[in-house]
């Protein structure tokens, strides 16, 4: 299960920091990620992270965004900085790994609105 927090409402130029925290039977997570869906529009890859805690942003976001997780808590966050309003939709939290009885598992957060004002 992944709960997903930290939305809202932003004027552009702002900031806003997104968090998701994972539970249940989980032995390890591959990956964790943000997605986000616009209105009108499919959901997009936002920003990924490995277990070994490599990166991968889409160009839009690059150099405003930054993508962390900590392992401990199962807890992946996305630092959102200088957002214009083109970032505005609705941001899901994604999380790949292996629960304890061994079954793969790809899950989603239930999202989180982001709205940035001009």
């Amino acid at each position: 299960q992944l709960q997903a927090s930290g939305g809202g409402l932003v004027q552009a130029g702002g900031s806003l920091r997104l968090s998701c925290a994972a539970s249940g039977n989980i032995l390890a997570i591959n990956i964790m990620g943000w997605y986000r869906q616009a209105p009108g529009k499919q959901r997009e890859l936002v920003a990924t992270i490995t277990s070994g805690s490599s990166t991968n942003y889409t160009d839009s976001v690059k150099g405003r965004f930054t993508i962390s997780r900590d392992n401990a808590k199962i807890t992946v966050f996305l630092q959102m900085n200088s957002l214009k309003p083109e970032d505005t939709a609705v941001y899901y939290c994604n999380a790949a790994g292996i629960r304890r009885d061994w079954r793969s598992f790809d899950s989603w957060g239930q999202g989180t609105q982001v709205t940035v004002s001009s």
